[in-house]
């Protein structure tokens, strides 16, 4: 009977340390505030020097530019799918109403920078990467639920579609051009009430056009 070799334990990739996880988290955070002041141009050097390290800390953590782009675009869409399964479960648990789970969401995401994000998908940027397609499609599905459910409640007038939310909630909170408008910020959440108020069923109005949906938004 032939003997049987000795089977070779496979090795597994160390894990990052504590500290290597926190340099990489303070990164991504500080390119996320860098990104809403300078765009897709913020210098790689005030990022590291926000975040505390080194310009060695950060190119060992991230190649190049479009390497942390990728996962500052990975942070903010889960925080914000986060948000939207918060807004969900309260509103499972009975604390809230469908509307209010949805407003509640829509102020955190709005926090979250949410369009600092528009001109980082229109750069250079991999959108295909399996990575953001599946933190897309996480964060369309919860918010698709949070507007069927005000719907399906009678609390959301009927012509509005995700895109029309997602457009409108982008354009409130993307900063305008320049550091001189940072100001600007203490506006979005009285801007934002606005907004809300005016998706409230009943509508008042007759919206033209159709309602957009995030595929349309992805198209473009």
């Amino acid at each position: 009977m032939a003997a049987t070799a000795p089977t070779v334990p496979q090795r597994r990739a160390p894990r990052p340390r504590a500290d290597a996880l926190r340099n990489r988290e303070r990164i991504v955070a500080a390119a996320r505030e860098l990104l809403v002041e300078y765009g897709t141009d913020l210098p790689l050097d005030e990022v590291a020097r926000r975040a505390g390290v080194g310009n060695a800390t950060l190119y060992r953590n991230f190649r190049d530019r479009g390497e942390l782009m990728h996962h500052v675009v990975l942070s903010v869409t889960d925080r914000i799918a986060e948000h939207a399964e918060n807004g969900l479960a309260a509103e499972d648990a009975g604390d809230v109403s469908a509307f209010t789970a949805l407003r509640t969401f829509v102020h955190a995401a709005a926090d979250e920078r949410i369009g600092a994000l528009c001109p980082t998908l229109q750069a250079t940027f991999d959108k295909d990467h399996p990575d953001v397609l599946a933190a897309l499609d996480r964060l369309t599905a919860r918010i698709e639920e949070l507007i069927g459910r005000a719907h399906a409640a009678g609390e959301l007038r009927t012509d509005i579609g995700v895109g029309d939310l997602m457009v409108a909630l982008s354009q409130l909170t993307r900063p305008l051009p320049g550091t001189a408008c940072l100001d600007f910020d203490r506006f979005v959440h009285r801007h934002l009430q606005l907004l809300l108020d005016g998706l409230m069923a009943p509508a008042r109005s007759e919206l033209p056009g159709v309602a957009a949906t995030l595929e349309d938004l992805r198209k473009d």
